[in-house]
Order: C-alpha cells, then structure tokens, then sequence
C-alpha cells in the first residue's frame, strides 16, 4: 500500500473526499440533479424547425454566447430554454432594490428570516420575468420564421412551459446549495458551459481553415483563464486590530489583536457583464420586430440591429465593444459602490471594536474604505471590461470566427470552480484531511 505522503496532493484529496461518506453523498447527489438538468436541456417544444434554429444560432455570435450559458437548451428551445438568467436578472433587481427601499432595507436587517423573506420576494418576481422572456425569444424566432405560426393557447402554453422549466432549475439549484456541493445556481450555470464546450470545439475544428490562427486562438485562451484565475483571486488586505476591555471576576482585562479585511479587485464578479450584455441586446431585439427580411431593401431597423451586432464586421462592429467597454466600467464602478454602501464596513468595525491603524474610527475610516474601494474598483472594472471585449481581440488577432471565445463563460467557470474547490477544501480541513489548495 502506497504512503499518502507519497501519494501527489490533489490524487489524495480526491481519495479522501470520496471516503468520507457525507462528502461522497452530497457529490454524487449533485452529479444526479445536473443529469437531470441535461436530460431536460434536450426535450424541445413543439412547431419548431431544429434545423433552421441550429442555423440561426451559428449565425448570430450573441445568441450562440447565450446558449453557451444554458448548455444547449436554447439552441434546442426546450422547456429550460431560459436557464437561471430570470432568476438571476431578479437578484440582481432586489439587490439594487434593498438600499433604497425602506421596506426590504429593514427585511435585510433582520437576519436569516429577512432573507428567506427577500428571497420569497425573488422567486416571485422570476416567475413574470422568465414569462415575459420567454414570449421575447418567442417572438424573435416567429420574426425569423423558425417556428410556425401558434394561436394564443399555444403561445400561453409555451411561455408557461419555459416559466415552469426555469422555475424548476432555480428548485433543483436549491436542492444541490442544501444537499450537494456548492451554490446551487451557479453550479448550474457552470454545467451549461461545461456542457457547450465540446460541441463548440468540435465544430470549431471541422470548420476550421487556418490551422495555425487555431492554435493561435488555444493559445490566447489558456492566456485569458490564467488571467482570470489571477484577477479573481486578487484582493488588498486592509490590517485591523481590535481592543476591547471586559471585567472578569470583579477584575478589568484588556484584550487585543490584529487581522485584516481582504478587499477583492474583481468584487462585482460576472454581475456588470450580465447588465452590460442586456442592455446591449436590447436595441438588436427590438429592431428584429420591424427589420426587413434578407433581400429587401434594408431599412433603419436593419441599419440598427447590423450596429449591436457582436459580430459585425469592422468599422461597423467598433461601436459595439467601444459602447461595451464603456457599459461594463460604468456598471462595475455602480454595482461596487452600492454593494459596500450596504455592507457599512467603518460602522460594523467600530462596533466590533476594531480600527485600522493610523486612522480614526467614524467617519474617517469610511472615508479610508471609500479611498481604497474606489482605486481597486478602477482596476476591477478595467479587467473586467478587457474581459468583456477579449472575444473582439481575438476574432481580430486569429481571424478565426467559427468560434466564440466567450471570456465572460471563462469568468463565471472559474470563479464557480475555486469557489467549490473552497468549500470541499473546508470540509476536509474541519475533518482534519489536507485539500486542493494548501
């Protein structure tokens, strides 16, 4: 029998997850519901041409980046063509709605059941969302004579079809956050790229015509996951001691220590790039409603949808990124900004009795966090944004466009692989076993 010492660190940690009978059976749980979620990615709706919507799904780069997320459940418009995104979409709602309104302000600050409250309010808010998204994609693929023409019993019957397969992603994505490994949404959406990945490779080296702007293109993507990796990790420590006096048996004791505050770069994540992508569809969604067909005479819905097109050719295409660059360092410096406005760091540190060295608690403390917040989110939103645009680069560098680089899939990947990564490493470290990371 083989020493572990001897044994390479990651072989041995995967040894000891599997013989720990509660890690083992929440792992295996988890893989059961993601087979159950790419079983339903591959039951379509009915009246649709598949042939046709594959073709019109390799047409657009927007549409086939999107269908990357739900793990070919778009391209196929089965009955969890939405995915997660109204779910996500209505977190993202209440999370800008909570500091503003007094009534979901005073539900956060009541612990555990405020939010279960605020995350009733959530699903309730999906489910118009993920009908009103569904009659959208509906509604695009009739314009483009996809799918034959439905009377309104099936319209309605399709929109709640999708409603109801969102709902029951969000329901199985609970499951795996209480029962499995991980959170639960984001372990989904991490499927659904992972998923995508070999057919779009695949197609990408069928089609492929220029070996070396393929290799080319491998390269850069390994280049821009180490990147991600480094930048997701990222963070500035801020020290804090803490002094506190207590009385012990009639008797006064002063303690003291020191830690600190880790401050991430990337703290908005993927959720900038998500409003950005949204706004940025929006124009290009409606004007597919009015546009002329192919072969007519282009009109100004036309000239509208060929500007927020992702793969337009240049110099049309440069408003696109130049316009997505800019959404996405506006969006991270507005979502940054209100996320640590509700955290209130400089009042939750003096009532714990910690300060930072050389700075007065109160208000010049906030003033300190707001100083070194917004200088890290200038270098967050700057990555974020090259992230957002590194599909552009790329298409222009390798010349190969019979795939998508879809950066912002990178980034949600990674950041759901070393955030699982974490939480098993925790589970092995309380049950005293050594883990990925160490």
């Amino acid at each position: 029998m083989q020493h572990r010492d001897s044994q390479p660190r990651f072989i041995q940690a995967l040894q000891d997850i599997f013989a720990l009978p509660d890690l083992r059976r929440r792992i295996l749980f988890t893989l059961a519901i993601l087979i159950a979620f790419r079983f339903l990615a591959h039951v379509p709706l009915p009246g649709v041409d598949l042939a046709a919507l594959h073709n019109f799904f390799e047409q657009n780069q927007l549409l086939g980046m999107l269908d990357m997320f739900t793990g070919g459940a778009m391209r196929n418009f089965s009955v969890v063509a939405m995915g997660v995104y109204p779910y996500i979409t209505s977190s993202i709602i209440m999370q800008l709605l909570v500091p503003v309104v007094p009534n979901l302000q005073a539900l956060s600050q009541q612990g555990e059941a405020g939010r279960r409250k605020i995350n009733r309010i959530t699903h309730f808010l999906t489910m118009p969302l993920a009908a009103l998204q569904g009659y959208a994609q509906l509604a695009l693929l009739q314009s483009q004579n996809i799918i034959t023409h439905f009377d309104s019993l099936t319209t309605v019957s399709i929109v709640l079809s999708v409603t109801a397969g969102t709902m029951f992603l969000i329901w199985l994505g609970e499951l795996i956050t209480e029962r499995g490994i991980g959170n639960g949404i984001s372990i989904i959406i991490f499927a659904g790229i992972v998923a995508s990945l070999p057919d779009m490779i695949g197609r990408g080296f069928i089609a492929a015509h220029d070996p070396i702007g393929l290799i080319t293109f491998i390269i850069l993507g390994f280049a821009i996951l180490a990147l991600i990796v480094i930048f997701t990790e990222a963070h500035r420590r801020i020290p804090v001691q803490y002094a506190r006096s207590t009385f012990r048996s009639g008797r006064l004791y002063r303690q003291s220590g020191s830690t600190y505050i880790p401050l991430r770069v990337n703290t908005a994540g993927m959720i900038p790039l998500i409003f950005a992508i949204a706004l940025m569809m929006f124009p290009g969604t409606i004007a597919t409603w009015f546009m002329n067909p192919v072969g007519q005479d282009p009109n100004f819905w036309n000239a509208v949808y060929n500007l927020f097109r992702m793969d337009a050719p240049l110099p049309g295409g440069l408003v696109y990124w130049i316009l997505y660059f800019a959404l996405v360092i506006g969006f991270t410096f507005f979502y940054t900004l209100i996320i640590f406005e509700q955290m209130n760091m400089a009042k939750t540190l003096q009532q714990q009795g910690g300060f930072v060295p050389g700075v007065r608690p109160g208000k010049a403390t906030s003033d300190y966090f707001d100083r070194v917040i917004k200088r890290l989110t200038f270098g967050g939103a700057l990555f974020l944004a090259l992230v957002a645009i590194m599909p552009f680069i790329v298409r222009e560098i390798t010349n190969v466009t019979v795939l998508t680089l879809s950066s912002t899939a990178l980034l949600i990947a990674v950041g759901v692989a070393l955030d699982t990564m974490k939480q098993l490493e925790a589970q092995l470290t309380m049950r005293r076993y050594e883990g990925f990371l160490k």
